[in-house]
């Protein structure tokens, strides 16, 4: 099993060392380095100083959204960042939220599966350097223009993070990877497997193609209590803020885990402003479901046991309690492949 790494979403650290601590991964054997998006940094321009900081690590967006750049900007970028890194790039994408496309792109956050689909389609005939010539239900391509630079690869793994039935078939049906978050691997076989299975069969292809590569945060500490505490403000974010009390994709999926009492009420609470008490309502349990924590040698354990359900490559989102820097360079270097 691989294991790669997530860098932090966030500017508490200063941007060089940011680098250095992929450089070391570089160093380490990391398989992949994953860059997320939202509203903080956008992740091309990070991917593409990182594809210029290191030598082997693979270079992937984890994610980008389909929203906010049309296919055809999509397919230029990961062609041109695949070009920079030198055949490294891995293009993640992703629907993203209600939040963040309508409130932060100011775009109708709807159809995401159908889009993603077709995302997919004209990003793959790009970088085959077809005429585009596409009638879609979203996308509507007539002119038959075609990329004119030649990508370093005509075909570039595709890893898409969803959650939702129908988003998780479409992975298995059309992606190379799957990338998804909060993922349990104590459900994964019952809840989740059926959902790409039947994408794959869909597709009449073997499951044995798609990478399943959750991203996992591992919090490296002595201090379970002290590791639970600091995971709590991010579960609380995701169960209880992301989307409406209608429609929120994270919610739902710790309700298809058993928790339907414990994602309403933390729902109910972050909504209401109570955040502090949507924390506490997040149970132990909740977060050793989909938390890795202990000491270094621990986590090396567990992390490699997700193997054993079917998991290829894990995208750690590394963290010690107090983010101290030295300390969380100190666990990527324990964590490392062996």
């Amino acid at each position: 099993m691989k294991l790669g790494i997530n860098v932090p979403y966030a500017d508490y650290l200063p941007r060089e060392m940011v680098v250095a601590y992929v450089q070391e991964a570089d160093r380490l054997g990391y398989d992949t380095v994953w860059v997320a998006e939202a509203y903080g940094w956008d992740a091309i321009s990070i991917c593409t100083q990182l594809a210029c900081a290191t030598q082997r690590i693979r270079i992937g967006t984890g994610i980008i959204n389909v929203f906010s750049r049309s296919p055809a900007l999509i397919a230029q970028t990961a062609a041109s960042l695949d070009l920079i890194s030198n055949g490294r790039f891995v293009l993640g994408l992703g629907t993203s939220g209600h939040q963040v496309i309508e409130g932060w792109h100011g775009v109708k956050f709807e159809r995401g599966v159908r889009r993603m689909r077709e995302t997919i389609e004209i990003v793959r005939m790009v970088l085959r350097r077809e005429r585009i010539n596409y009638e879609g239900e979203i996308f509507h391509l007539g002119m038959g223009l075609k990329l004119i630079t030649h990508p370093l690869r005509d075909s570039i793994p595709i890893y898409l993070a969803t959650l939702t039935p129908s988003g998780v078939a479409l992975a298995g049906e059309l992606a190379d990877g799957w990338l998804p978050v909060f993922f349990s691997p104590a459900h994964y076989q019952e809840v989740i497997l059926p959902g790409l299975e039947t994408g794959a069969q869909k597709a009449g292809r073997q499951l044995t193609g798609l990478s399943v590569c959750p991203i996992t945060p591992v919090v490296v500490t002595a201090d379970r209590r002290a590791g639970r505490e600091s995971s709590r403000a991010h579960l609380a974010l995701y169960i209880g803020g992301m989307g409406s009390r209608e429609k929120n994709y994270y919610n739902q999926l710790w309700c298809s885990y058993g928790y339907q009492e414990e994602a309403k009420r933390i729902q109910d609470l972050y909504l209401d402003r109570r955040r502090d008490e949507a924390m506490a309502a997040i149970s132990d349990e909740m977060v050793d479901l989909t938390t890795i924590i202990g000491p270094a040698e621990e986590c090396r354990e567990r992390l490699q046991e997700l193997s054993r359900v079917g998991v290829t490559e894990v995208s750690v989102a590394l963290s010690v309690p107090g983010n101290d820097p030295r300390e969380t360079l100190a666990a990527l270097q324990a964590l490392a492949p062996r």
